[in-house]
C-alpha cells in the first residue's frame, strides 16, 4: 500500500478528500468503451506519446485551472476506503467529510467515520484538530499558506486531509507528474451532472476522474485504484454540494476549545485515509 498512500498524499487532490461506488456495465458497453478508448490513441498527433490523449489532459488541466483560481469555495463528499481483512475478504469503509477554502490561508475540513469523528481548523498560523466525540483537542503552529499547510501536515505530522488532492494550487501538475496513460473514456451522469470520465495513470497507481462538462469544470467524481499490489485496492469519493459563496462566520476557520475538552498533542503516525483519532496522544 506504500505507492497507494503516497499518492494520497503527495497529489493530495481530492481532497476528506475524500466517496465512491462502482459502477458495472454489460458485456457490451464494455468493449464498446474499449473500442473508443482504442480509437482516441489512434487518432493523437505524430510526436505524441500514443498512450497519453492530450483532450483528457486538456479537460484535466481546466479543470484544475477553475479550481485553483477559486478564492473561496466549499464541497462535501462521501467516499469508500477499501481494504483487505486478516481472513482475505475485500471490505469498504465509508466515511463522509466537507472542505471550506478561503485562499491563500484559511481552511476547515470536517471527517466523519464509523468510529471517529475530526474538525480540521486552518487559520493561517495554526492548524487545530478537534474530536467532538472524545472531547479532546491538538493544536500545532503552522505555515502561511494552504500549499504550504498540505505539505506541513504531511510530512511534519504524517496526516492527510480529505480532499487535499484538489486543494493544492498546482493540483494539476501533481495529478500529471510521472504520467504514463491518460484517455476520455466517455460521457457519464454522476447525479444529475453531466461529466467528462478521464482515466489516467501513474507508476504503482491509477486514478479516474469525473469533470462536469456543461457549466463550470468542477470534479464530481474521483477514484484512486493502487496498481502496485495484486489486490487493485481503490479509495474513491464523491463530491457535491459545490458552493461557491459559501457563508463564513466567525468561527469558521478559528478553533476555540469548547468548556471541558481536554489538549493533547499530535502523534507523528503513518498516515491514511482512515487514520481516524491516531494522530492525537495524550499528554
Amino acid at each position: 500500500m506504500k505507492h497507494f498512500r503516497c499518492f494520497l498524499i503527495s497529489i493530495s487532490v481530492l481532497i476528506n478528500i475524500l466517496l465512491f461506488s462502482f459502477v458495472w456495465g454489460s458485456f457490451q458497453s464494455v468493449i464498446s468503451a474499449k473500442n473508443i478508448i482504442q480509437s482516441q490513441n489512434e487518432d493523437q498527433s505524430e510526436g505524441t506519446d500514443k498512450n497519453v490523449n492530450p483532450e483528457a489532459v486538456k479537460i484535466l488541466r481546466r479543470s484544475m485551472d477553475y479550481l485553483s483560481s477559486l478564492n473561496l469555495f466549499s464541497v462535501q463528499g462521501q467516499s469508500t476506503y477499501e481494504d483487505i481483512l486478516s481472513t482475505g475478504q475485500r471490505v469498504d469503509y465509508e466515511m463522509s467529510g466537507s472542505v471550506t477554502v478561503s485562499r491563500p490561508n484559511k481552511l476547515r475540513a470536517e471527517n466523519i467515520g464509523s468510529n471517529f469523528s475530526q474538525i480540521f481548523y486552518y487559520d493561517g498560523e495554526s492548524l487545530s484538530l478537534y474530536n467532538p466525540n472524545k472531547k479532546v483537542y491538538a493544536t500545532e503552529q503552522a505555515p502561511g499558506t494552504i500549499d504550504e499547510l498540505l505539505y506541513f501536515a504531511q510530512d511534519s505530522l504524517q496526516m492527510h486531509l480529505q480532499f487535499a488532492d484538489l486543494l493544492y494550487s498546482n493540483a494539476f501538475q501533481l495529478l500529471t507528474e510521472d504520467l504514463t496513460y491518460a484517455t476520455v473514456i466517455g460521457k457519464e451522469l454522476i447525479g444529475e451532472i453531466q461529466c467528462d470520465h478521464l482515466l489516467f495513470s501513474k507508476p504503482g497507481v491509477d486514478f479516474q476522474i469525473w469533470i462536469d462538462d456543461i457549466t463550470n469544470p468542477l470534479p464530481y467524481k474521483l477514484v484512486i485504484t493502487d496498481t502496485a499490489t495484486p489486490e487493485l485496492l481503490s479509495f474513491s469519493t464523491v463530491l457535491g454540494d459545490w458552493n461557491l459563496n459559501p457563508e463564513i462566520t466567525g468561527n469558521t476557520f478559528y478553533f476555540t476549545p469548547p468548556k471541558g475538552t481536554k489538549k493533547i498533542m499530535f502523534l507523528k503516525a503513518e498516515a491514511t485515509p482512515l487514520s481516524g483519532n491516531k494522530n492525537l496522544k495524550e499528554k
